[in-house]
């Protein structure tokens, strides 16, 4: 059973290699994204994480074991934290163990990519212009309706 998770406590990265390492591994690729201080040219303060736990904890499941169906012999962790975040913290941790290391790295990859188009999981950054929604239009820069 793989790893994944949503959690509100800072992550470990030590916790998510070990839940996929074992004997026959002969590589574990790691993806740590965490919060950076700057976004499109402005700086950021911090980032709020929020989710759909249910549906969240429920696709996180189902990406490790669609890549562990189509990356045969994989092993595959995924923990997301959510709530504030300062700069520096960890906001995901993905780790991906495989006999050999191309096959670590390409699941690792397709991993994080699943994760960011399919997880509901919603990023707010604060920074010197306010707080804004990433990826979503907010009263900052959506159009006005009819002109």
């Amino acid at each position: 059973m793989s790893l994944t998770a949503i959690r509100a406590t800072p992550l470990s990265l030590d916790e998510v290699v070990q839940s996929v390492s074992e004997d026959t591994a002969g590589a574990v690729v790691t993806f740590l994204g965490v919060v950076r201080n700057h976004s499109e040219g402005l700086p950021v303060t911090m980032l709020e994480y929020h989710v759909y736990p249910r549906m969240a904890e429920t696709e996180l499941a189902a990406i490790a074991a669609e890549l562990e169906a189509q990356f045969v012999g994989v092993r595959v962790a995924c923990v997301h934290r959510v709530g504030t975040l300062a700069v520096g913290e960890a906001a995901v941790v993905c780790a991906v163990s495989a006999a050999h290391r191309d096959q670590a790295f390409d699941a690792c990859r397709e991993l994080i990519v699943r994760v960011k188009a399919r997880v509901p999981i919603w990023k707010r950054e604060h920074g010197t212009e306010g707080p804004h929604w990433v990826g979503w239009a907010d009263a900052r820069t959506a159009p006005i309706l009819g002109a």
